[in-house]
């Protein structure tokens, strides 16, 4: 369970990733966001906006409607 969801269901590039950025301090340091996003570019922009912010991309998971869910820790 993530400290903080994100829901950017039918959000075009490169929202889901603005949107993180935006929220990513709401979670305190060490504490995870999922990012639940539709948009397949996700899948490629959100590991490359954690390597660029220093932050821990977790990995991918799938919410029960089937939905990519990208885990992010943070890191500072």
């Amino acid at each position: 369970m993530a400290d903080l969801e994100l829901d950017c269901r039918g959000m075009r590039c490169p929202m889901p990733v603005i949107e993180l950025a935006r929220r990513i301090e709401d979670v305190p340091v060490g504490g995870t966001v999922a990012v639940a996003a539709t948009d397949v570019a996700a899948r490629v922009d959100v590991p490359a906006w954690c390597r660029m912010r220093e932050q821990d991309y977790v990995g991918e998971e799938v919410a029960d409607d089937g939905t990519p869910v990208f885990v992010v820790r943070r890191r500072a």
